[in-house]
């Protein structure tokens, strides 16, 4: 039977069987496939190497049966040739399923024990978050200009330091992955490298400080900014806090080891403007973290359009509160490096017994540049949440 428009109508599963192929008698291995569902679909079927294959050509609903016939003649043709389509789609489908996101766990299995546990959050936080934008992509799709242009998106948000650490990332990423045969190269070697020209030099001053300050809008990213302010913390250390980190009773956040850039316990007494700004977040059942925050390049581009100062980053903020403590306040330089989280005391027995010995005067800093970031704003009736 040829398969026209007017013998399909006809068709029909005889008794008892719920799934057939009705085969064309001019081209043979094109067929229509009837399920007792209802479904009716155009296939075509071959063979190679004594195996069947089968591809769906598309429900009859949705294409012509003259489209469905000339499909299958271009199927068939490529098999005379040496091809397997159907094989080649089933391939194509699962590459199309390794997606960047979706491989970055087996890179970060790969790393462990190959990196130190710091370098290992680093390079899990670089791909996971910074690199955010990237997950819904096939891995076939990362080409240089992809990356290059997420690359320029870090440095305006992050800073070329930040870019460059996560070129690093993404460079051992792609060299993994063109090792596993997911890509032929890796497109991150010829991608420019941010200039850094050495260390940043950008000082914020007070009356900058206080723009940001006013300009910052009363969610996630504006109670993570003044945290960063008041504290002098990292941007990963609040943007990452955990209630687990934060013991009220004692008034103290205790990042840990793992979460520090020196690998030690640091110990940060709250001021308490910082113990208003985190008694307002909303603590969800059974979860830990503080803020479930993700946008910063949108809400830092969106701060900057409100403030319009000099070009700065978040790190410029822990600039600001280091030279203040220092030069302003009088604060020993011992004590800044230990607010700071820098390898500045000393470690061993006298190092525990030291920090413990600081925590008063560091609280003693923290609460006196407390008083005077949110003094100069109270003054222009900008006040914290209660």
């Amino acid at each position: 039977m040829k398969l026209t428009a007017a013998s399909i109508a006809r068709l029909a599963l005889p008794d008892g069987i719920d799934d057939k192929i009705f085969f064309d008698e001019d081209l043979p291995g094109f067929g229509l496939r009837l399920r007792r569902s209802g479904d009716r679909s155009y296939w075509v079927q071959y063979a190679i190497a004594g195996k069947t294959r089968k591809l769906r050509l598309g429900s009859f609903a949705e294409v012509d049966i003259s489209k469905a016939r000339s499909s299958a003649k271009d199927v068939l043709a490529r098999v005379r040739l040496g091809g397997d389509p159907a094989n080649e789609k089933n391939h194509a489908r699962v590459r199309a399923s390794e997606t960047f996101g979706a491989l970055i766990k087996p890179f970060m299995v790969r790393q462990q024990g190959r990196l130190r546990p710091r370098s290992l959050i680093e390079t899990d936080r670089h791909l996971a978050k910074l690199c955010k934008p990237l997950h819904p992509l096939p891995v076939t799709a990362l080409n240089r200009r992809t990356i290059a242009a997420r690359l320029t998106a870090i440095a305006q948000s992050n800073g070329p330091a930040a870019a460059n650490r996560v070129r690093g990332s993404l460079g051992a990423f792609c060299t993994w992955a063109a090792r596993e045969g997911l890509i032929e190269n890796n497109p991150v070697s010829f991608t420019n490298k941010a200039t850094e020209n050495g260390p940043r030099e950008r000082l914020l001053s007070d009356a900058e400080l206080t723009t940001i300050w006013q300009e910052l809008e009363d969610d996630q990213y504006g109670a993570i900014v003044k945290l960063l302010i008041l504290t002098g913390l990292r941007r990963g250390e609040i943007g990452d806090l955990r209630w687990s980190e934060i013991n009220f009773a004692s008034n103290l956040i205790a990042l840990p080891p793992s979460r520090t850039k020196n690998g030690r316990l640091h110990l940060v007494p709250m001021a308490p403007p910082v113990r208003a700004l985190l008694a307002a977040q909303l603590r969800r059942d059974g979860r830990d973290r503080v803020f479930e925050f993700s946008s910063w390049h949108v809400a830092k581009v969106a701060l900057d359009q409100r403030v319009a100062l000099t070009p700065w980053v978040l790190h410029d903020l822990r600039r600001a509160f280091s030279t203040a403590l220092h030069d302003r306040f009088g604060v020993p330089p011992h004590i800044v490096e230990v607010l700071l989280g820098h390898v500045g005391h000393q470690a061993g027995v006298a190092g525990v017994y030291n920090r413990s010995a600081y925590l008063s005067e560091c609280e003693r800093a923290l609460n006196r540049w407390a008083e005077h970031v949110t003094g100069q704003t109270t003054a222009q009736v900008v006040q914290l949440r209660a």
